[in-house]
């Protein structure tokens, strides 16, 4: 739906808009179930499956090197918000501090409320990749999956995890809650891999 709120890209962007993407300026809230209320004191992301286990907490996670990144962000529902910036511990920042088992090739990102997400290692462990708590300098609302949510701006935004609660490493690759339910097991925006039978 295109409107005051959503507006097609123009030819000069430059190749950031994914093929059937509108931009806009907002930040559409999108959640499958309720929307989960808790204060960053009760954050806790358990680590298990095929790493050594162990729970980071809100104070665990400030203690981990911040960093700031700016990127677009791309929503299976067909809108994309350019320049957008989170704070908050790189992915690769947080893997430093575990133990992986060499068998790991896929984690499973679980969230409070019981929401999950596939995602391969390779796609996980992007340099760009955050465990973000605050957004454009404020801290992250709860709509938006604070106080703590993952960000993988690369696919699609289901793949990006709100509220944050554990990390379980596979040895194969599994299906999360919307890939279950016919969402593609990537999500690609850039190859519109949408559904599960796109290639």
């Amino acid at each position: 739906m295109l409107g005051k709120f959503f507006k097609k890209p123009a030819d000069s962007m430059g190749g950031r808009i994914p093929p059937g993407q509108t931009l806009t300026a907002r930040f559409p809230v999108l959640t499958y179930g309720p929307t989960q209320h808790y204060a960053p004191q009760d954050v806790q992301v358990r680590v298990f499956g095929l790493a050594r286990e162990q729970a980071f907490t809100w104070a665990d996670l400030l203690a981990l090197p911040q960093t700031t990144l700016t990127y677009d962000i791309h929503c299976v529902t067909h809108w994309s918000k350019l320049d957008t910036t989170w704070t908050g511990v790189r992915v690769v920042d947080l893997l430093a501090a575990l133990e992986l088992d060499p068998a790991a090739t896929h984690v499973m990102v679980h969230s409070v409320g019981g929401y999950t997400t596939n995602l391969s290692l390779e796609d996980f462990t992007r340099p760009e990749n955050l465990l973000a708590h605050t957004f454009e300098g404020q801290p992250l609302s709860a709509e938006h999956g604070g106080p703590l949510r993952l960000v993988v701006p690369h696919l699609y935004f289901w793949k990006s995890a709100k509220w944050l609660s554990g990390l379980e490493f596979l040895p194969a690759d599994a299906p999360g809650f919307w890939e279950k339910n016919g969402y593609h097991m990537r999500g690609d925006p850039f190859k519109k891999q949408r559904y599960d039978d796109d290639p």
